[in-house]
């Protein structure tokens, strides 16, 4: 009877002993999966969206610009701005900046905008004179703001859309119809230029080196005077948001 009980204990110990070294099957556990609802929108509707068919050239040409701008355009202002006093600066910015009104004035009048017609005529005629050929801003000083038109403004304002978006080598952001706009202007400024330098009597020779001179310098006072740095807006989509934010300004400035 004791060896039976004993024979009967064994088992069991034997049954136990492989249940508990028998592994567990359980079920893999997935971890819980939080999806963001993502908006069906037509990229039309999106909040950054432009139209850029070009995309990928454009954003060759703007690590371009970026490259250009760090280790060529930069360096110059800095010489420019190390070599010429403050207020001397102020003058040049001044002096071009009165050149640039016969462009808004031109514009101005296409789109028959009368108030920034007067106004352009008074700083051309204040800051000509008083201002001795536009090296102090005289007309600012009296309360008469500087007008921003330009051809682009003025396709925009007879209903010509910006058409895709392009940047420009050097230049930076543009559209189709602003670039061609810019065409214009450029060439009226060019002209108006000319006429100036020729004024001074001087030989032809001695007229090329002053205008490319002078339009080198323009260049320089024009980057001098725009705060924007390549890569420094610490956002990895600065591409999409310079992008959006010129066109944006551009729309606000045909529709005023």
């Amino acid at each position: 009877m004791k060896r039976a009980m004993h024979l009967i204990l064994l088992i069991l110990l034997v049954i136990l002993a492989s249940c508990a070294s028998a592994p567990v099957q359980q079920e893999p556990i997935e971890p819980a999966r939080r999806s963001l609802p993502q908006p069906d929108l037509p990229k039309e509707q999106q909040g950054f969206y432009v139209y850029d068919p070009w995309e990928p050239m454009n954003r060759r040409i703007y690590n371009f610009n970026a490259i250009f701008d760090e280790y060529v355009f930069l360096p110059v202002v800095r010489a420019y701005e190390f070599v010429l006093p403050g207020f001397a600066q102020t003058g040049v910015t001044n002096f071009f900046n009165n050149l640039t009104e016969i462009t808004n004035l031109m514009n101005s009048l296409l789109q028959f905008k009368i108030e920034k017609v007067l106004n352009t005529v008074g700083r051309i005629a204040c800051n000509s004179t008083v201002g001795i050929g536009g090296l102090i801003d005289v007309a600012t000083y009296e309360g008469v703001k500087r007008e921003e038109e330009d051809f682009g403004q003025t396709l925009g304002f007879y209903g010509l859309g910006p058409g895709p978006y392009l940047v420009l080598p050097v230049l930076g952001p543009s559209n189709l119809r602003d670039t061609g706009g810019l065409v214009v202007d450029t060439v009226v400024y060019s002209w108006m230029l000319r006429q100036l330098i020729e004024e001074l009597g001087m030989d032809d020779s001695d007229e090329d080196i002053l205008y490319w001179s002078l339009t080198g310098l323009a260049a320089i006072d024009k980057r001098r005077n725009e705060s924007f740095r390549y890569f420094m807006t610490g956002s990895p989509f600065e591409y999409e948001l310079v992008r959006k934010l010129f066109m944006v300004r551009r729309q606000f400035l045909v529709e005023n």
